[in-house]
């Protein structure tokens, strides 16, 4: 079979840019291993219960924002989204609780002052300098959405249509996010620390200060959940790829990538044998590691590609599902709890046994009983440990129960009010994801977004293939939905602009 553009996994990023390329005319077929759409952002189903994955909380679905425009060219109608207030609360170990978007700047500057009395002018300054530069940057991406890959002169315009911030731009481009810390209380700095790594996937010791300022400001400009959950939004685009004339074919393994006799890519080639050629493109949804390592293929990967991909870290997730009476949902500050369990002083911040967030779904939101909710617990964990040598399944099923039961005490500690009103159904573990998805060592989220992803050496949509492309959250300006949703659309604009 033939098609002008290839795209291999049926992740958010995959199926955005097929269904915008196919809406712009382009023959496309999309190539997924499993049976349904999704990748990572899969729902997990046991039971007869129907999880999310994460904590669902999706950014940027105002009007005229990355997510209505893609819908704006697509034939389908976009999931629902409901704007969430507050976005999420944070719980301190000392159980204070606070709230998180949904406020005016007044509000929250007066909510960080009672959190803070230590440092809360610190705190508000903090927050005050962050959402200018912010805005410029959001500004930025919205006039050059591919900002690594634009050209000097795009970069000089930019700065130049940004005059009142374009000094401060420039002169934070290599700060990370704790030089600007410095005056805040060991408290706030975890407290930045907390939601850096739920939103970027690094603490404010290495974070860059630039992405920061959009990450912590996202929650303040509104968060949403969907109707459906992420499931919504892929049935969504797998639609929208169908009735323009696209093609998805599920139960479809790559195998790698076909090569000329001049190592030109012109095509996939399947584990069933079958060759599908592309004409103009492929895309890959895969991770960095994948991409290289799976598709492209050590022959034809540059050893400096390979030193950057040994070098380039993700985090891996643990999961917990769990079933909670519906009646104690009332009890709780919000349906989403970013919990800090230890303030871990005078040491590095280590996220494995720090945080975790708490997300309730809504009623109706999941296959649940009438009077239950479905829980979705999510932490940080080390991947590479889930993938040592044991002689067999039970040394996995060990590390398993004793991390639950770890990460249990750790809950009911953080969030007493919930006595014995949840219950847990099942567990995911990075073997879970790799199994699911055959990530990397079962990897999810980005690469840590540190000053260095700011520079030629970050991954981008680009690869050294002039026909090969990458979209997905391992890969710039990946860290969340809608920055997958962002790739997905410049690699669309940059295969088949709009017309």
């Amino acid at each position: 079979m033939r098609y002008e553009v290839v795209v291999v996994g049926a992740g958010i990023g995959g199926l955005t840019t097929a269904a915008l390329l196919a809406a712009r005319g382009v023959s496309v077929c999309v190539l997924e291993k499993e049976s349904r759409a999704g990748g990572c952002a899969t729902p997990f189903a046991h039971g007869g219960y129907e999880f999310e994955p994460g904590a669902g909380l999706y950014a940027c679905w105002q009007p005229d924002e990355i997510h209505a425009r893609v819908f704006a060219e697509l034939p389908v109608a976009p999931p629902e989204a409901r704007r969430l207030e507050p976005a999420y609360v944070v719980r301190l170990p000392d159980m204070i609780d606070v709230r998180v978007g949904g406020a005016s700047d007044e509000e929250f500057a007066a909510t960080l002052c009672a959190a803070f009395p230590e440092c809360a002018d610190a705190a508000v300054a903090f927050y005050r300098e962050l959402a200018p530069l912010a805005a410029a940057l959001r500004r930025s991406a919205r006039r050059v959405p591919a900002l690594l890959s634009a050209t000097k002169f795009q970069r000089m315009q930019l700065l130049a249509s940004e005059p009142r911030h374009a000094s401060k731009l420039r002169a934070r481009a290599g700060d990370t996010t704790s030089a600007h810390l410095t005056n805040t209380s060991p408290r706030f700095r975890r407290f930045i620390d907390a939601q850096l790594q739920l939103c970027t996937q690094t603490t404010s010791e290495e974070c860059a200060y630039l992405f920061a300022a959009v990450a912590l400001t996202e929650p303040l400009r509104g968060l949403y959940e969907l109707r459906g959950g992420v499931a919504a939004l892929t049935d969504a685009l797998a639609a929208a790829i169908k009735q323009c004339g696209g093609t998805i074919r599920f139960d479809t393994t790559a195998l790698r990538l076909a090569y000329d006799q001049s190592g030109h890519a012109i095509g996939v080639d399947l584990l069933s044998g079958e060759r599908i050629e592309a004409t103009r493109a492929i895309v890959s949804n895969l991770t960095v590691w994948d991409t290289y390592g799976k598709l492209v293929g050590l022959k034809h990967t540059p050893p400096a590609v390979r030193a950057r991909l040994r070098d380039a870290h993700a985090w891996g997730a643990y999961l917990i599902f769990a079933e909670l009476d519906a009646e104690a949902r009332a009890h709780l500050p919000a349906a989403r709890i970013l919990a800090l369990t230890d303030w871990q002083a005078g040491q590095a911040y280590d996220p494995t046994s720090a945080q975790l967030m708490f997300h309730v779904a809504h009623e109706g939101a999941t296959h649940v009983p009438a009077d239950k909710r479905a829980v979705t617990i999510s932490t940080f964990t080390d991947a590479a440990q889930w993938f040592a040598y044991h002689e067999d399944e039970s040394g996995h099923e060990a590390q398993d129960q004793e991390t639950l039961a770890a990460w249990w005490a750790r809950l009911h500690a953080a969030l007493p009010e919930l006595g014995d009103q949840i219950e847990v159904r099942e567990t995911a573990t990075p073997r879970t994801y790799y199994e699911q998805t055959r990530r990397k060592l079962g990897m999810i989220g980005s690469i840590g977004r540190t000053p260095a992803s700011f520079t030629a050496q970050a991954f981008t949509h680009r690869t050294t293939l002039p026909n090969l492309y990458m979209v997905g959250d391992t890969v710039f300006p990946g860290a969340s939905l809608a920055a997958v949703t962002h790739s997905a659309l410049i690699v669309a604009n940059e295969i088949a602009p709009k017309r």
